[in-house]
């Protein structure tokens, strides 16, 4: 009935294939590897508290009343000054704008720069999120694949050359959905092409800081060499999802820009959250905080990776992720993952399937995706169980 009445962009816009899944995955028997979710024992719950109080009683009727669109100043001189010390990046805070999440971000950026059919660079696969941002703004999306060390470098010369995208959206730090890291050689490789292009790349960083290890932080691609780079953060991963609070780092024009479009959205992101998480940070030791998030998640990726080897026919493969939330599944050519979802969850146990992180997302395919953070040891190993029993049937 009301189908004259939709816009062409909402119509070519697919509803969140995991927030159909998440709607399945509530009964209590099931065991979810579908959600893209903390922990929430990493939650500072305590901490928190404390800064409730600290806020109320410093701020008063600050923290309830409307604030300005760029967000509080503390919150991003805190940002500031992090990527200055990991990264030695020379910015201020002119040059960053707190968003509702990354998934806000997103939508800002394709707000800023997306005319309809842009073309938009893409990974294959690549954040569903994204997919379903940009499609709102009828983008035309060129997929290139990725290699175990980053972006497929051949591809990605003929991407460039055929296609002239305008953006170009990367995950280089424990890719969701797969896990994967760019090297340092791929990030240079990947610099020295589109360098000279006229072309915007988006970094999207919501788990780099989860690197299990203390191995050397491995440098953003063309970072402090290139003023149309775009990084995206968050403090989902590290303090709570909950709050929904992100951030873009770009240069002042850029920003401005992304200022505009987001008065157009939302006026501001919510103000309590920030106050809170700033307290939170001014007051507590971040760095020791995700050093306890890593050894939990470490321990998690490696139960399921050893149940997954014990358990999995041994012509199925998946990466072994070094960080991040994430492993990506591999079946055999010609076997599908949906068909896999429907006998899994005959078996109370759920996952992702790879469709929605492809820009061809009806197109059956052999992978999928699984996440280890949000579930104990135990029931990670009886979730690989039920799924080799589901894998076995098909």
């Amino acid at each position: 009935m009301f189908e004259k009445f939709f816009s062409e962009r909402i119509k070519n816009t697919p509803s969140s294939f995991i927030r159909e899944i998440l709607k399945v995955t509530q009964k209590p028997e099931i065991i979810s590897f579908a959600g893209g979710l903390p922990n929430p024992v990493s939650f500072p719950k305590e901490e928190l508290k404390v800064s409730f109080d600290n806020i109320t009683k410093k701020y008063g009727d600050k923290i309830y009343q409307y604030s300005t669109t760029m967000g509080l100043d503390s919150l991003r001189e805190f940002i500031v000054q992090r990527y200055k010390k990991l990264w030695g990046m020379d910015i201020t805070i002119d040059n960053v704008i707190i968003t509702t999440g990354s998934q806000q971000a997103l939508d800002l950026i394709g707000k800023v720069f997306l005319n309809d059919n842009d073309k938009v660079m893409v990974e294959k696969p690549s954040y569903l999120g994204l997919l379903q941002a940009f499609c709102m703004y009828l983008a035309d999306f060129v997929p290139t694949k990725l290699n175990l060390d980053g972006l497929d470098i051949e591809e990605l010369k003929k991407t460039i050359s055929v296609h002239k995208p305008k953006l170009a959206y990367l995950i280089p730090n424990f890719q969701n959905p797969t896990g994967l890291t760019y090297t340092k050689e791929n990030r240079e490789a990947i610099f020295e092409i589109i360098k000279d292009e006229d072309l915007i790349l988006i970094q999207d960083d919501p788990y780099g800081e989860l690197r299990f290890t203390d191995d050397e932080r491995i440098p953003y691609i063309g970072a402090n060499q290139n003023d149309k780079n775009i990084y995206l953060g968050s403090f989902s991963k590290i303090v709570t999802p909950g709050m929904r609070l992100g951030y873009i780092i770009a240069t002042k024009e850029i920003i401005r820009m992304l200022e505009t479009a987001k008065q157009a959205s939302d006026l501001h992101t919510n103000i309590f959250g920030q106050y809170l998480i700033s307290d939170y940070l001014e007051n507590n030791d971040l760095d020791e905080h995700i050093k306890s998030i890593k050894k939990l998640y470490k321990e998690q990726a490696e139960t399921m990776i050893n149940a997954m080897e014990e358990n999995f026919p041994k012509n199925i493969t998946f990466t072994r992720p070094k960080g991040g939330m994430f492993s990506w599944v591999t079946l055999p050519e010609g076997k599908s993952s949906l068909k896999l979802f429907d006998c899994a969850i005959r078996r109370n146990v759920a996952f992702v399937p790879g469709n929605p992180f492809y820009v061809d997302y009806t197109k059956d395919v052999n992978t999928l995706r699984l996440n280890y953070t949000n579930a104990d040891s135990k029931t990670i190993k009886e979730g690989i169980k039920r799924l080799a029993e589901a894998l076995g049937e098909i």
